[in-house]
């Protein structure tokens, strides 16, 4: 009985895990891209330089850029997991599949059985008429 208490809880707890994952990469590409729109703004009046301005507002850019990357990243290797986990924990589904091929391949063994005997039927009436024809001709 624990034990099966105990693995809806861990499958709680993963899909938990993905969920929280899946959020916090998402709104870490929403805030690093309004950042990187909020950068591409033009102020007028600043303390430094407008190249000095520059160059800090295209590394901070580069470094957005790099983390909207490794989020996306991270999305890919959370699908990647999700699918890994379907795969291998998906147990109904693999015997419901499993069964239904089953049943399928069962439903083509029964049709080719009676499609070879009805074969086998006509290739025997034949084959007795084709004998008789032969044994009661006059020229064997």
């Amino acid at each position: 009985m624990t034990l099966q208490r105990a693995l809806p809880q861990s499958k709680e707890a993963l899909l938990k895990s993905y969920n929280r994952r899946l959020k916090d990469d998402v709104k870490s590409m929403q805030d690093n891209f309004t950042e990187i729109i909020k950068l591409a703004r033009v102020e007028d009046e600043t303390q430094v330089s407008r190249s000095t301005q520059g160059e800090q507002d295209q590394y901070e850019i580069h470094v957005r850029a790099a983390n909207i990357v490794r989020a996306g990243e991270s999305l890919m290797k959370l699908v990647s997991d999700i699918k890994q986990y379907l795969i291998l924990n998906d147990f109904p589904s693999v015997n419901e599949a499993i069964t239904q091929n089953s049943q399928l391949f069962k439903a083509m063994q029964a049709e080719c059985d009676s499609k070879l005997m009805a074969l086998r039927d006509d290739m025997a009436a034949d084959l007795f008429e084709l004998e008789e024809e032969y044994y009661s001709s006059m020229y064997k």
